[in-house]
C-alpha cells in the first residue's frame, strides 16, 4: 500500500512539474517584442521613403520592404508599434517601428510606402500627424 501512495504522489508531482513547464513555455512564447509606448501623443509632420531604400538594411537588422508597415522613429524601441493619425484626413495605420529616422528637420516619423499609400499622403509627401502608443 505504501508503494501504491509513493508512485501516486509521485506522478501527480511529475504531472504538476510538467504542466508548470508547459504554462511557463507557453507564456514565454506568447510574450510580445519589447514595447514602449510614447509618455504622450506626439504631434508633428510625417514623410514617406520608398523605393530609393528597398532592400537596404535598416536599423533593426530587417531589411527595407516598402511594402510592409514599418516606420522609422528616432528614439521608439525596434518593434515598437504605434498608430499614426493623419491629422489632414483622419486615416490611420498601425505601424511597427524598425528603422531610425527622420533625419529632416521638423519630422517625427517616416513611414513606408505602404502607410503612406493608406494614409493618403502620397501626393502631399509630407502631412502633419500625430502618433500614438498601440
Amino acid at each position: 500500500m505504501h508503494y501504491r501512495f509513493v508512485a501516486i504522489a509521485s506522478s501527480v508531482a511529475l504531472l504538476g512539474f510538467c504542466l508548470t513547464g508547459c504554462v511557463l513555455i507557453a507564456k514565454d512564447e506568447a510574450t510580445p517584442i519589447a514595447v514602449e509606448r510614447p509618455s504622450a501623443v506626439e504631434k508633428g509632420n510625417a514623410s514617406y521613403y520608398a523605393e530609393d531604400f528597398q532592400g537596404r538594411i535598416t536599423a533593426s537588422g530587417a531589411r527595407y520592404e516598402m511594402h510592409d508597415l514599418t516606420a522609422a522613429h528616432p528614439k521608439l524601441k525596434m518593434g515598437t508599434r504605434v498608430r499614426v493619425t493623419n491629422v489632414r484626413n483622419g486615416r490611420q495605420v498601425v505601424l511597427r517601428i524598425n528603422d531610425r529616422g527622420p533625419y529632416a528637420g521638423g519630422r517625427i516619423i517616416d513611414v513606408s510606402y505602404e502607410a503612406a499609400r493608406k494614409l493618403d499622403m502620397i501626393d502631399a509627401g509630407v502631412v502633419p500627424v500625430t502618433v500614438e502608443g498601440f
